[in-house]
C-alpha cells in the first residue's frame, strides 16, 4: 500500500491513529442487546426481534475520529513549506522535505 494515493484530499479530524477500540465496544454492545432480545423473545415469533440502529447504541460523534474536512491540496502545499522552512536548512533540502511531506499528507 505505499503507492496508494488519496484520490479527493478529505481528511478526518482526529486525537487518535484508530477507531478500532471504539468500534469494538460499540458492536459489543450491539451483540449483548441481540443476545438478550434472542433470549427474551418466544421461539415461535419471528417478528420479535427487529433490527437494532447504529444510533440507538451509539453516537459517531462520541468516537475517536469525530469529522472530515476537505483540505485541498493548495493548503497542503503552503503547510508543507511552512514545515520545510522551519525544518529544512539548505534550498535543496527544503525542497526534498515539501515534496516528502506533500506525499505522506496524500498518502493513505
Amino acid at each position: 500500500m505505499s503507492r496508494s494515493v488519496r484520490k479527493k484530499p478529505i481528511m478526518s479530524w482526529t486525537t487518535c491513529r484508530s477507531e478500532k477500540d471504539d468500534k469494538r465496544i460499540w458492536h459489543r454492545r450491539w451483540r449483548a442487546h441481540e443476545r438478550t432480545a434472542l433470549a427474551s423473545s418466544p421461539l415461535g415469533d419471528e417478528d420479535g426481534n427487529l433490527p437494532v440502529s447504529v444510533n440507538q447504541l451509539s453516537n459517531v460523534w462520541d468516537m475517536g475520529k469525530d469529522g472530515r474536512q476537505y483540505w485541498p491540496l493548495a493548503k497542503q502545499k503552503k503547510t508543507a513549506r511552512r514545515f520545510a522552512r522551519r525544518i529544512g536548512r539548505g534550498r535543496k533540502e527544503r525542497k526534498a522535505l515539501e515534496a516528502r511531506l506533500i506525499h505522506k499528507f496524500m498518502g493513505k
